[in-house]
């Protein structure tokens, strides 16, 4: 196969996949979400930054963050949290960066290695991306919303401190979910050989995984 084929398959498959997630993001908000409701604003527990990581996982910060900001304003925009899409995409799109840069710059997590290494791997750069975020949202979100809406100072400090609570809570489920998903799907896919494999175990990029099972 010539090397423009076998790029071009691997672009096709990446935009796949990075439909797919950016679905399960929307999904993951839309219809698994618990809203709080704070003065005239609102937050909310969900499941959606579970895919944005999961997405950083499998492929990459710039694809994965990509698909899980996408997903996920949209979400917004259809869920009464239209106000809050610029910021959501915007920091979504780096919990991805955040996570992918860790799990496959960093740590090289597509190579072929040990489940114990995989496991460990995975937990260590799905918390780098959402510890970022649990820093990140309720300052960011108390800055949008008291700078750019002109929100009153004690309604934007509380709904800053519900997020706080919102946001570490969808953390620690977004860190559990993303790692036993991708620790349950990844030999799954190996062995369909459809794992997108970002770099091979000699740090070079392959066109598309062509092994139909990975290491022990």
């Amino acid at each position: 196969m010539s090397n423009g084929k076998m790029n071009s398959q691997r672009y096709i498959m990446l935009l796949a996949y990075a439909s797919l997630f950016a679905a399960l993001s929307y999904v993951g908000f839309q219809f698994f979400r618990i809203d709080i409701p704070v003065f005239d604003d609102k937050t909310a527990f969900h499941l959606g930054n579970t895919f944005v990581v999961l997405a950083a996982l499998f492929l990459g910060g710039v694809w994965g963050g990509l698909s899980g900001a996408v997903g996920l304003t949209i979400a917004d925009l259809t869920s009464g949290y239209a106000t809050s899409a610029p910021k959501t995409f915007i920091l979504k799109l780096l919990i991805g960066l955040i996570a992918g840069l860790i799990a496959h710059l960093v740590l090289h997590i597509s190579r072929h290695q040990s489940r114990q290494k995989i496991l460990w791997k995975t937990a260590v750069a799905s918390a780098a991306g959402l510890i970022f975020n649990i820093a990140a949202d309720p300052f960011v979100g108390y800055l949008y919303k008291k700078y750019i809406f002109g929100q009153p100072q004690e309604i934007a400090s509380a709904l800053a401190k519900m997020s706080s609570i919102t946001t570490s809570v969808n953390a620690l489920l977004s860190i559990i979910m993303s790692v036993l998903l991708y620790t349950l799907l990844r030999p799954l896919l190996e062995k369909a050989g459809l794992f997108f494999r970002a770099e091979n175990d000699d740090g070079q990029k392959p066109d598309v995984d062509t092994n139909n099972a990975g290491k022990a």
